[in-house]
C-alpha cells in the first residue's frame, strides 16, 4: 500500500505489524502521526505509549522485551524502530518468528530506507502485517496529488498548470511541495484559487523569475536577452539541467501544438489544446510563425538532443551547450542537423 492510500483510508484494524520505506520522509511523518492517533489518541498520556528505538544500540530481545510489556497508560502500545534496515538484517530469522506470533497488545512499526519484497520476511508480512510505500509518485499521479493536498489542507482549487509549474520549479520532494503549498495559500489570502502567476511570484525566488525572463526572450526574438539571463542562472550556480527543464516546460508544449496543427487543428487552438497559458497564447503564435514549420517540428528534437549532451553525450561545455540550445530556439542559427 502507498503511503497516501494509507493516509486517505487506512486500514481497520491497524495490524500488529507496519514496515514503512521509501526515500520521502514526509511521508514516513504524515503516516507515523496518523498511526499515533487511531492506535493512542492524542491526550498527554499518548506518547507514554510509545517506545522509540534507533540506531544499532539495542538488540532484539529489548524489542521483544517492550513489546511484550502491557502499557500502564493505554491499553495499546507502539514500539517504533527508526532506521530499521540494520536491525532487520541483523535480526531476520528472530523477526521472522515474531511475524508468525506476533503480540495482540503491541504495535511494531519498522522504519527503513528500503525493503526486499523476494525474502522470506517480507513474504510473512501480509499475513499479519502492512507494508507502507512511502517512495516517490510518479509525475501524474504527484501532480494529482498536489492538487488534492491544496484542497484538502486548505480548501483551495490548485490550476493543473500552477501544479505542473510548481513540480518544475520545487521539485517532486513531497515535503517541499508541502511547504510551498502553505506559502501559496497564505499568499492568496481569500481567494479560493491559486493559479500559475501566483505560483511564478512565490516559488523558485528571483532564479525562477530570471529563467521566464530567459524563455519570454527566446520566444519573443531576443536572443541577447536570452543569454544575458542564462549568464546569470549560470554564474550564480544554477544546475543546467534545471535550466533546460524550465525551457522544456514551455517548448515541449510549443511541439505539442505544432503536432496539432499538422493535424488541421487551427495554431491557436492547438496551442489552447496543448494547455499554454491563456495569456501567452497570441505571443506564442507569433513565435511558432516566425520561426516557421521546419524548425517548430524540429523543437523536439532540439530539445532531446540538449538532454542526451548535458547527461553527458557531449564534450562541449554545458555552458556552449545551453547558449547554442537558446540561439537555435530563438531562431537566430541553423539547428544542428
Amino acid at each position: 500500500m502507498h503511503a497516501t492510500q494509507f493516509l486517505s483510508s487506512p486500514p481497520n484494524p491497524i495490524p500488529p505489524i507496519i514496515v514503512m520505506f521509501g526515500a520521502e520522509d514526509h511521508l514516513k511523518q504524515q503516516s507515523l502521526h496518523l498511526l499515533q492517533q487511531i492506535l493512542l489518541g492524542s491526550d498527554a498520556d499518548a506518547e507514554l505509549s510509545l517506545s522509540r528505538y534507533s540506531g544499532k544500540e539495542f538488540d532484539y530481545a529489548t524489542i521483544r522485551d517492550e513489546l511484550m510489556t502491557v502499557s500502564m497508560f493505554s491499553s495499546a502500545r507502539i514500539v517504533l524502530i527508526d532506521g530499521a534496515d540494520d536491525f532487520i538484517k541483523d535480526y531476520r530469522a528472530q523477526l521472522e518468528d515474531y511475524f508468525d506470533r506476533p503480540s495482540s497488545r503491541s504495535t511494531l512499526v519498522m522504519i527503513a530506507k528500503s525493503w526486499n519484497k523476494s525474502t522470506k520476511l517480507a513474504k510473512r508480512l501480509p499475513k499479519c502485517g502492512l507494508e507502507i510505500d512511502c517512495g516517490e509518485l510518479p509525475a501524474g499521479q504527484l501532480l494529482q496529488w498536489l492538487i488534492s493536498q491544496t484542497q484538502v489542507l486548505f480548501e483551495k482549487q490548485l490550476s493543473r498548470d500552477a501544479a505542473a509549474l510548481m513540480l518544475q520549479l520545487a521539485g517532486t520532494g513531497m515535503g517541499l511541495l508541502t511547504r510551498e503549498l502553505e506559502k501559496l495559500a497564505a499568499y492568496v489570502g481569500d481567494r479560493a484559487r491559486i493559479g500559475v502567476d501566483d505560483v511564478r511570484i512565490l516559488v523558485g525566488g528571483w532564479k525562477a523569475e530570471t529563467t521566464w525572463d530567459m524563455i519570454n526572450a527566446i520566444r519573443d526574438g531576443q536572443p541577447g536577452v536570452a543569454l544575458s539571463a542564462l549568464d546569470k542562472l549560470l554564474n550564480a550556480g544554477e544546475a543546467p539541467q534545471m535550466i533546460l527543464g524550465g525551457i522544456n516546460f514551455v517548448f515541449r508544449k510549443f511541439a505539442q501544438a505544432t503536432e496539432r496543427a499538422r493535424g488541421g487543428v487551427t495554431l491557436s487552438a492547438a496551442l489552447k489544446q496543448a494547455q499554454v497559458f491563456f495569456r501567452d497564447i497570441e505571443s506564442s503564435e507569433q513565435y511558432l510563425r516566425r520561426i516557421g514549420r521546419q524548425r517548430a517540428e524540429r523543437l523536439l528534437t532540439l530539445l532531446s538532443q540538449a538532454d542526451a549532451g548535458l547527461k553527458g553525450g557531449s564534450r562541449i561545455s554545458e555552458r556552449i551547450q545551453l547558449e547554442r540550445l537558446v540561439l537555435e530556439l530563438s531562431g537566430s542559427i541553423p539547428p544542428k542537423p
